[in-house]
């Protein structure tokens, strides 16, 4: 019955429930409760909450505020504080990764600075600090999905401007490796890379046409003729 279900605790109760709560402030949030119909008064005649109890104890009447319309929307309640939890978390993964994008960005239009890319850096980073400007310090999930989005495709355009980057350098070495081999591949080119060997076919070809020729040692080793006789 809507009379058991009616609470009569005093304001210093509550205050204590609520930790410390000034006088104030928890008769602004019972009334805040009340206008949303949450919960009802009854007041007693001299305006306190107490209730009346028979001789054996039990509750005749009571005066105080009534929570029947809060049980009677406790599925609601229970819905609408389950989707705030989801809310609240899918905030949270959304300023996270927002935050990496934000870090991804700025690393990588620095990478691209310092290793000279070209590219009109000026606008991409003055395009950055406008998303930046954009974001509300007071923010829902759906505040930032658009501007998540937005960084989303200005990272992706810039890892493919610095593919783009790698991917030419790459071609570039390739041709160079290319070209290289090409060199050590012409046969015109054995004199240069080999003289010490050029020389020594030379003198062993000279050597062959030469009929007196012979060994260099066995030339050392061979005695000398003399022009004239030896008396003894």
């Amino acid at each position: 019955e809507e009379g058991d279900l009616i609470v009569f605790p005093s304001n210093a109760q509550l205050s204590l429930r609520a930790r410390g709560m000034t006088p104030a402030t928890l008769r602004r949030h019972l009334a805040v409760l009340v206008e949303a119909g949450l919960i009802l008064r009854k007041d007693s005649p001299n305006g306190k909450r107490y209730a009346r109890r028979d001789r054996a104890g039990a509750i005749g009447e009571a005066f105080g505020f009534s929570v029947a319309p809060l049980l009677a929307r406790a599925v609601e309640i229970e819905s609408l504080a389950a989707q705030a939890v989801a809310d609240r978390e899918l905030l949270r993964v959304t300023r996270e990764r927002l935050t990496l994008c934000r870090r991804d960005i700025s690393k990588l239009i620095a990478a691209a600075l310092e290793e000279g890319v070209s590219g009109d850096w000026e606008g991409i980073s003055a395009m950055f600090r406008a998303l930046l400007a954009r974001i509300p310090r007071v923010a829902t999930a759906e505040d930032l999905a658009p501007l998540l989005d937005e960084m989303g495709l200005l990272r992706a355009e810039i890892v493919n401007m610095l593919e783009r980057r790698i991917k030419t350098k790459k071609i570039d070495a390739n041709e160079s490796q290319i070209e290289h081999h090409k060199q050590n591949s012409n046969p015109d080119s054995t004199y240069e890379l080999e003289p010490g060997f050029e020389t020594k076919q030379g003198e062993k070809a000279a050597a062959e046409n030469d009929p007196n020729a012979g060994p260099s040692d066995e030339r050392r080793l061979k005695p000398q003729k003399l022009s004239g006789g030896m008396s003894n």
